[in-house]
């Protein structure tokens, strides 16, 4: 039972991968594209990936603002979820993404990556922190 993490944004897919018993996550990749509008290959990369690591759920990333509103990136991001629940056929689950892009910054800051290498990095990072909140949220009920 392996699950995916996304975390969408306007040029990049971040994408972390549960183990088989969902308890850790691991980064495996940030996908890019020219344009934000531009998802075929995005998409048929997710695709590839779900088959590959025999995915039976995916977990996006949803952008809420920190007053727990939502905003134009949150409908782009139920658009996508539509979008992959048609595509894989699988159940596509927004979980609150707030401050994982700045815990990956911070993360790649202090291991001391360079600011020139941190770009390609960031996303990845901010997917696996969504799926293990994910994570520990499911198998650690009423934990933190």
């Amino acid at each position: 039972m392996r699950i995916l993490g996304l975390d969408y944004g306007s040029k990049t897919v971040g994408v972390a991968v549960s183990d088989e018993l969902g308890i850790t996550a691991q980064g495996l990749e940030t996908i890019w594209r020219e344009k934000e509008n531009k998802l075929r290959q995005t998409c048929a990369r997710i695709e590839e990936l779900v088959r590959q690591y025999q995915i039976t759920a995916i977990v996006l990333g949803y952008p809420k603002n920190m007053n727990n509103t939502t905003g134009e990136r949150a409908e782009k991001t139920e658009d996508f979820q539509a979008m992959l629940k048609r595509r894989t056929g699988l159940p596509v689950e927004l979980w609150d993404e707030r401050l994982t892009t700045v815990s990956a910054e911070r993360v790649l800051m202090e291991s001391g990556v360079r600011r020139e290498h941190r770009k390609e990095n960031l996303d990845k990072l901010a997917a696996v922190f969504i799926l293990q909140n994910y994570l520990d949220a499911k198998n650690f009920p009423g934990r933190g």
